[in-house]
């Protein structure tokens, strides 16, 4: 039947071509986003799970930040003991050159005035070994605790003592022969005590670096992971964008088409 109301090559051409217009719509979104899931209305499903690994990623951000502040408050002590270990051997030195007893008395002063300057020297440098408020050096704190996870697991950091009265030699002095010959013991032991507080202290540090490192490499695979589940094939988008050019072009024809039919029924009149 030709009808004037009703149309229905029309109508079918017409919801073909919105059909290609909103392919279209989502093809041009996903290459202007670069994502074929940009929101729930795409992928419910897929969004949510993507959400859930972008929620671990950025809880890692914030481990990172807790390591690298783990990491600079240890390398901070690792290196103001190693000054402190440095110290302690030249005052070995002073130490063993005035348990000569044929030492005059002004190159004895001279050389405990040196002792006592270099044991000053430590304190100065232990004090001074802090990094954002703490100290892991000076027995200000007896450790410290940084994220190892996003659920909130720790990795512990144990402080050293190199104070004075930590390694014991805040009495030692070169003044007389006996009390240089004390000394020297005194400064061993401590010698021995720094080198081992300070083993300590590289170790806890190396774990933080290599749990940061592992912190970094996570972070990359769940980003990786979230691009696998919504980042869109751009050259497969292009490639059907084009071919949805052509069949909206196509679609218009058609509708075009479609819409003169009715004038065939003027030639029944």
């Amino acid at each position: 039947m030709l009808s004037v109301n009703t149309n229905a090559g029309a109508m079918a051409a017409l919801q073909n071509l919105n059909s290609t217009n909103s392919q279209m719509a989502e093809v041009q979104n996903r290459i202007n986003t670069g994502l074929k899931v940009a929101g729930p209305k795409d992928d419910g499903a897929t969004f949510a799970i993507a959400q859930n690994i972008r929620s671990n990623i950025a809880g890692l951000d914030a481990v990172k930040d807790s390591l690298d502040r783990g990491v600079s408050a240890t390398d901070t002590a690792i290196a103001a003991g190693q000054s402190v270990s440095d110290l302690l051997i030249e005052m070995k030195e002073k130490a063993v050159a005035s348990t000569d007893a044929s030492l005059d008395t002004a190159s004895r002063n001279a050389l405990n005035s040196d002792f006592t300057a270099l044991r000053d020297q430590i304190s100065t440098i232990v004090s001074n070994a802090e990094f954002d408020g703490i100290n892991l050096i000076d027995g200000s704190a007896s450790s410290i605790a940084v994220l190892a996870n996003d659920e909130g697991s720790t990795i512990t950091v144990s402080a050293q003592l190199f104070t004075l009265t930590g390694l014991s030699i805040s009495a030692a002095a070169l003044d007389t022969v006996t009390n240089a010959t004390a000394a020297r013991s005194a400064v061993d032991a401590a010698i021995a005590t720094a080198n081992s507080r300070l083993a300590a202290l590289g170790t806890d540090g190396k774990s933080l670096e290599i749990h940061k490192d592992f912190v970094g490499q996570l972070q990359d695979t769940l980003a990786q992971g979230v691009g696998n589940l919504v980042d869109a094939d751009l050259a497969k988008e292009s490639a059907r964008l084009q071919s949805l050019q052509i069949k909206q072009q196509l679609g218009v024809q058609a509708l075009s088409i479609a819409n003169q039919a009715p004038q065939s029924i003027l030639g029944l009149f």
